[in-house]
């Protein structure tokens, strides 16, 4: 299959709602629209890739063109990139040709029949090492019609970094779904995401508590200080010289466009929540338990190592949205009443550099108990804030390619990015086409493996994107995240059995 003709190769102008745009110039700078934010600028490498599994074939004549309009109808989708006479970097309106973001692929026709799942699976990775064409607006929307054992049609959906992030796009897809129950009515919804932690809640407590109470509370405001502090330091260390232990995790390439393998499983939702309600923890404290028990297995048997007792420290980073709880809800909202135009695009993310523990637990459920420890401890520092400050001001004060060598380096001295992002909770449909599945994933940062999560209905998806040449067998890694959500969940079943009995 050659994957690099089904791309469109054709030159096209760009034609704007702007005199002297297609020159990427403009006498007045707020004909451009609203400046390109420093977060955007940051992330030129990287690119969002989104699988969706549909449960009817998607017709190219009027299934694609109807969600690529859809999508090409939000502010943000029909604007590029220009630059002012001020020299600032600032979005500009296009005329968006549905022909050229909408593809329908012509694939190998032995390949679809023989394994339709590898050949979504190669045509996917195929993207992740084609540039995308900055004079037009950077999403594109490939629809692979064709039955696979999951969906009997798959669109995948490829937007550069600098355009959204992956709430934007969220925002974006329940702007365009309905709800597959009742098409006349837009998706319910996924509930409101609760922030827990020193960080978010912080009431002055009343002084008829007494002065325990009171201490406490002022207690709580120095350990949120002394953990800033600390993780700051970490933080200075990263980007400076600290990298973390070289595993077979470790990226061994540093060209960024190596092909990337995305394959994704999906997870019972229901398990998951049985495990959090056994623990009293989080659903994120979960499932970093379940990838740290995942990689940890897959680590063991690829390695050889038989040191049982051994631990080995490594560090993801994870991906935290900087917006208010509610935003997702609002901007939704806006965008239904025709008020797309006030909602805030682009990038509002921040990080947090979190240990992975590589080791063999007798008890698996040691595995969601660290977890639980460690972002416990994370949510009392303000390490996310000073994170996404530090990177602005390098932007701000020495350029952007500062603030993105601050960003590279954070990304190439530890070992994975992960990822936790909730869904729909009722399944959805775009222009009557019912979703199976949603996959997110995301190529160009200078690791090997990067691992995200995304809840939708009852199913929480794990997505995985891996240097193929590290990882040829991908779906064995899979397999383990399968094998490490059953054992937890089966010692939490027993732990509550246990606790009954007593």
């Amino acid at each position: 299959m050659d994957a690099a003709n089904t791309m469109r190769k054709r030159p096209l102008s760009v034609r704007t709602r702007h005199s002297g745009a297609a020159s990427a110039m403009a006498e007045d700078g707020e004909s451009l629209g609203e400046p390109v934010s420093p977060s955007s600028r940051l992330v030129e490498e990287y690119y969002i890739i989104v699988i969706i599994g549909f449960a009817a074939p998607v017709n190219q004549s009027t299934g694609g063109t109807a969600i690529g309009a859809k999508i090409a109808s939000s502010p943000r989708f029909q604007s590029i990139r220009a630059t002012d006479k001020d020299g600032t970097l600032r979005w500009v309106r296009t005329t968006v040709d549905l022909d050229y973001h909408v593809i329908y692929p012509k694939l190998d026709t032995v390949d679809v029949e023989v394994n339709p799942d590898l050949a979504v699976e190669d045509y996917v990775a195929s993207l992740s090492t084609k540039p995308m064409d900055h004079s037009r607006p950077l999403w594109e929307f490939h629809i692979l019609d064709f039955p696979t054992s999951e969906a009997t049609a798959t669109a995948v959906m490829r937007v550069h970094h600098s355009l959204s992030d992956g709430i934007s796009l969220l925002m974006l897809l329940l702007y365009c779904a309905q709800s597959a129950a009742d098409p006349s009515k837009p998706p319910v919804l996924p509930p409101l995401p609760a922030r827990t932690g020193a960080l978010y809640v912080q009431p002055r407590p009343p002084l008829s508590v007494g002065s325990l109470a009171f201490a406490m509370w002022l207690w709580s405001f120095v350990l949120l200080a002394w953990y800033t502090m600390w993780d700051a330091a970490s933080f200075v260390c990263t980007i400076l010289f600290w990298k973390d232990t070289h595993t077979l995790f470790t990226r061994t390439d540093n060209t960024n466009r190596r092909q990337k393998r995305i394959v994704h499983r999906g997870l019972s939702l229901d398990d998951v929540k049985f495990i959090k309600d056994a623990m009293n923890c989080t659903v994120n404290d979960v499932l970093v338990g379940v990838t740290d028990g995942a990689l940890s297995r897959y680590y063991y048997r690829k390695s050889g190592d038989t040191e049982i007792g051994n631990e080995i420290l490594l560090r993801s980073i994870l991906v935290v949205n900087l917006r208010a709880t509610t935003a997702l809800h609002e901007c939704v909202s806006m965008i239904q009443s025709g008020k797309g135009n006030d909602v805030k695009w682009g990038n509002q993310l921040g990080f947090i550099i979190l240990p992975v523990q590589i080791a063999m637990h007798r008890d698996p459920l040691d595995y969601v108990r660290k977890a639980k420890n460690t972002t416990g401890r994370k949510k009392s520092s303000l390490e996310v804030a000073f994170i996404h400050v530090v990177a602005e001001v390098f932007f701000k004060v020495f350029g952007r390619k500062a603030g993105a060598y601050i960003i590279h380096r954070l990304f190439s001295n530890t070992t994975m990015m992960l990822s936790n992002m909730i869904g729909p909770a009722e399944q959805v449909e775009l222009c009557g086409h019912p979703v199976v599945f949603i996959a997110p994933s995301q190529y160009g940062l200078p690791q090997a493996i990067n691992v995200n999560f995304k809840s939708y209905v009852n199913i929480v998806r794990v997505v995985l994107a891996m240097d193929e040449a590290q990882f040829p067998h991908g779906h064995e890694l899979l397999d383990d995240f399968v094998d490490s959500l059953r054992r937890i969940k089966d010692a939490a079943d027993k732990l509550g059995k246990h606790e009954r009995k007593a």
